[in-house]
């Protein structure tokens, strides 16, 4: 059962103003300023952290990675951090700092770019995101926790419920057994009619193509959906019905809301390495079998 407080049942979707429930910048008039600040604490950590910059992933000019190492000895266990923007919006740079709360733990942590709509589609934002999974796996010979936050949720959620069989295959694992996504969008179909859609051009096939929550729950593997308690009743209901439908195919899901948090401040505990959200990947993580439990992480 999700651990999660009960969300009013949503009216008929005829009903919503879908353009309020998803224009995330128009609910949080205040945006700038978070976002200035996410800058602000990427840069410092950039300028502390141990780290290699710009590993091309892929032949993209945005398909690079930014590696965060662990300040001291050998990593004990890799993640990977998706940036959101809705797919069409920012870049790895605007999130160096979520590595810290993990580096802290022993991880190995990478934050990727990847190519922005109109000038591609979410189909090859996913491929691209799916390059930059094989790469931690096959640089670190391990599994990975793949966190994100909002498409970069969506993102992370997709990896999850990938088939990895041939495309991993020379690995001998899975590399994706535990995701942690923030603020996710699971079911893409209502993006279809905002303004959001105007970059990301999905159709209906598209939509229910790249929805996570219609594709096969991928059983026995891990999944915590975490959504701002201010947040609207659709960002609710998007790791609400995720975790339920995943947790009813076999999937270890859950799903909480972090109070008083809205959709540009929810992210900030990644940074602290004893915040809650912190806390819970490492759980995950050892849950799954990403950091293995004969390995101890930093207090």
């Amino acid at each position: 059962m999700s651990h999660a407080p009960p969300t009013p049942e949503l009216p008929p979707a005829r009903s919503l103003d879908l353009e309020a429930e998803y224009n995330n910048r128009a609910r949080v008039p205040e945006h700038p300023g978070h976002i200035a600040a996410w800058r602000e604490a990427a840069e410092t950590y950039r300028a502390q952290a141990r780290m290699e910059p710009d590993i091309a992933y892929g032949d993209s000019d945005r398909a690079k990675l930014d590696l965060f190492l662990p300040a001291g000895g050998e990593a004990l266990a890799s993640a990977m951090f998706i940036h959101g923007g809705y797919w069409q919006a920012l870049d790895r740079s605007f999130f160096s700092h979520v590595a810290r709360g993990l580096n802290a733990h022993g991880f190995a942590v990478a934050v990727p770019s990847y190519d922005l709509c109109p000038a591609v589609t979410i189909d090859t934002i996913l491929e691209q995101m799916r390059l930059a999974t094989l790469w931690m796996a096959r640089r670190f010979r391990r599994p990975l926790l793949v966190s994100g936050h909002s498409a970069g949720g969506h993102l992370a959620a997709c990896l999850l419920a990938t088939d990895w069989a041939e495309r991993a295959a020379d690995l001998g694992f899975d590399p994706v057994p535990a995701a942690y996504t923030v603020s996710g969008l699971f079911d893409l179909a209502p993006l279809r009619e905002t303004s959001l859609n105007n970059a990301c051009r999905m159709d209906a096939e598209a939509a229910a193509r790249l929805s996570p929550m219609l594709w096969p729950a991928p059983a026995g593997k891990h999944l915590l959906a975490v959504v701002g308690g201010r947040e609207g009743a659709e960002y609710h209901r998007q790791s609400r019905e995720i975790a339920e439908r995943w947790q009813a195919g076999g999937t270890r899901a859950t799903w909480r809301a972090v109070p008083d948090a809205d959709h540009f401040t929810v992210v900030a505990p990644l940074d602290n390495p004893a915040s809650v959200m912190s806390l819970e990947q490492l759980a995950l993580a050892r849950a799954s079998g990403v950091l293995s439990p004969a390995k101890r992480a930093t207090p």
